[in-house]
């Protein structure tokens, strides 16, 4: 597993299409934004169980 460290509003890539930007920090909660293409299925690890 790679571990990363970001700030509020710094993003990280993965391949040449989804960026997750650290949108805020709120006690020990992360929002996080996700841009990727429509045919990238994003889901919370517990939904993603659920339907698997």
């Amino acid at each position: 597993m790679l571990v990363l460290s970001r700030k509020q509003h710094q993003s990280l890539v993965i391949g040449d299409n989804i960026k997750i930007t650290v949108l805020e920090l709120k006690g020990n909660q992360v929002r996080l934004g996700i841009d990727a293409p429509d045919s990238i299925v994003v889901h919370r690890e517990e939904i993603h169980k659920k339907i698997s």
